[in-house]
C-alpha cells in the first residue's frame, strides 16, 4: 500500500385533534397484517392491538437498568489530539458500546458489535481507528453502509474526531457525479467511507482497489441484506487482504448473515447492547380517523405546540412528494425525501431539518434508513408501514439519548 501522508417547502401554524390513545412498549405476539391500495389487496403493519395490550403492562414497568461505565474517555490510550477532539465535543463518559468496543478495538480484535442506531457505535468504531492511523499513516480504512444518508453521517462525525489531524477521506455514494470521488481516491485517502454499489462501480473502474485497506468496517449489515446489497459485500470481502482488522455491526444477526461473519471475522469478539425492540421512552399511540380526513387530522396534529421536530412517514415516493406539497399549502415549513430526490436534494432537506429550519420532514422507510437526527419530538405514521420491523425503524427515530418522544400511527 502507498504511504498516506433546494429551498425547502414552508411556514407553520396551531390548534387540536381528535386521537383515540393507548400507549406501551413491545411484548408478546406480532398482530396480524391487513391493508387494501390500489385495488388490490396489500399486506400492511397495524400495531394498534400490540400498543392497546401492552398499554397495561407498563402501569408497572420494570425499574430501567442504569449503566455506569467502567472506562472514562481519559482512560483510553489515544493520541493527544484525539483526547481534544473528544473533549470538545463534550464527551466524558462512554456509552455501554464505546466502553466495551474501544480497549478491544485499540488492542486490535475483530468485533461483532450488536447495537442499535443511536447507542453510540460510530464513535466507539471511529475514535480506535483514526487512532490506529494517526499512529500509523500506512494504514488505511474502508467504511461500508447501506444508505447514502448513514455513509454521509459517519463522514460527518470522522471530520470531527479528526479536526486538526493530517487525515484524509473520501465519501463514496451514487447520486452524486462519480468523478470528484475517483479525483479524491487518487489521492489515497486513509478513510473510504460509502455504500456498497458505489464502491464496487468505482472499483471496476479501477478507481479504487479493496486490497489496499487492512481496516474494515461493515456497519448496518441486517439493512444491506434487506436492501439487496449482500452480493456486492461479498463481493467487497473477496477482495480484502487476507490480514485484516475486521469490524462488522448489525441491529439483529439472521441466519443468513452467519457465513458472511463466519467467511469475514477472525477470532471476534462479541459485545451486545441492543436495547428493547422499541425504546423504553417512546409513547406509542393510535389515531383512530373515524372517517375524518386524514389531511386535516395531520393537520390539527402539527399545529399544536408541542410538534417542535416531527418526522411523517408515508408510502410511496409520489405519495411522500405530494404530502410535502400539500403540508406546505397549507403554511407548514416542511421537505421530503424519498427515492426520486436526488443526494443532494435529500442532504440539504436533512440539513434544513436537523437544524430547525424546517419543521417537519417527509420520508419514505428507504430514504430514512441510517438517519440519526437528534431531538425528533414526534414520529407519525401517516401510512402504516409494510412489515413489523419498519414500524420499529420508523418510530426509533425519536425517544433517543434519554429525551422522551411520541409515536402516533393513523388508522382508518
Amino acid at each position: 500500500m502507498q504511504h498516506r501522508s433546494q429551498g425547502s417547502y414552508g411556514h407553520s401554524f396551531s390548534n387540536g385533534a381528535n386521537r383515540s390513545r393507548s400507549s406501551g412498549s413491545f411484548g408478546g405476539r406480532r398482530p396480524s397484517f391487513g391493508g387494501q391500495r390500489g385495488g388490490r389487496k396489500m399486506r400492511f403493519f397495524d400495531p394498534s392491538n400490540i400498543i392497546k395490550n401492552n398499554a397495561l403492562r407498563n402501569e408497572n414497568p420494570e425499574p430501567e437498568v442504569i449503566f455506569t461505565p467502567v472506562h472514562a474517555f481519559a482512560d483510553f490510550d489515544l493520541h493527544a489530539d484525539l483526547h481534544r477532539n473528544i473533549g470538545v465535543r463534550g464527551y466524558l463518559a462512554p456509552t455501554p458500546i464505546q466502553d466495551q468496543a474501544i480497549p478491544e478495538l485499540l488492542a486490535g480484535r475483530d468485533m461483532i458489535g450488536l447495537a442499535n442506531t443511536g447507542t453510540g457505535k460510530t464513535a466507539a468504531f471511529l475514535i480506535p481507528l483514526i487512532n490506529k492511523v494517526i499512529n500509523d499513516p500506512t494504514q488505511g480504512v474502508l467504511i461500508v453502509a447501506p444508505t447514502r444518508e448513514l455513509a454521509v453521517q459517519i463522514e460527518q462525525e470522522l471530520k470531527l474526531f479528526s479536526a486538526g489531524m493530517p487525515l484524509g477521506s473520501v465519501l463514496c455514494i451514487g447520486g452524486v457525479n462519480i468523478r470528484p470521488q475517483m479525483a479524491k481516491l487518487r489521492r489515497d485517502p486513509h478513510f473510504v467511507i460509502g455504500t456498497p454499489g458505489r464502491l464496487k462501480d468505482l472499483e471496476e473502474q479501477g478507481a479504487l482497489h479493496f486490497s489496499n485497506y487492512q481496516n474494515i468496517v461493515l456497519d448496518e449489515v441486517d439493512q444491506m441484506f434487506d436492501m439487496g446489497f449482500i452480493r456486492d459485500v461479498k463481493h467487497i470481502i473477496s477482495r480484502l487482504p487476507k490480514v485484516r482488522h475486521s469490524l462488522f455491526f448489525s441491529a439483529t444477526l439472521p441466519e443468513q448473515l452467519q457465513q458472511i461473519m463466519s467467511e469475514f471475522l477472525t477470532d471476534p469478539i462479541k459485545i451486545s447492547v441492543k436495547s428493547r425492540d422499541t425504546a423504553a421512552n417512546v409513547d406509542q399511540d393510535v389515531i383512530n380517523l373515524k372517517g375524518q380526513n386524514k389531511m386535516d387530522a395531520l393537520h390539527e396534529l402539527l399545529i399544536k405546540v408541542e410538534f417542535e421536530k416531527v418526522l411523517v412517514f408515508s408510502r410511496t415516493k409520489h405519495a411522500t412528494e405530494k404530502l410535502a406539497q400539500a403540508l406546505y399549502t397549507r403554511g407548514f415549513t416542511v421537505d421530503a425525501i424519498h427515492g426520486n430526490k436526488s443526494q443532494g436534494q435529500r442532504q440539504r432537506a436533512i440539513e434544513q431539518f436537523k437544524s430547525n429550519r424546517v419543521k417537519i420532514l417527509v420520508a419514505t422507510d428507504v430514504a430514512s434508513r441510517g438517519l440519526d437526527i437528534d431531538n425528533v419530538t414526534h414520529v407519525i405514521n401517516f401510512d402504516l408501514p409494510e412489515s413489523y420491523d419498519d414500524y420499529i425503524h420508523r418510530i426509533g427515530r425519536t425517544g433517543r439519548a434519554n429525551r422522551k418522544g411520541i409515536a402516533l400511527t393513523f388508522i382508518d
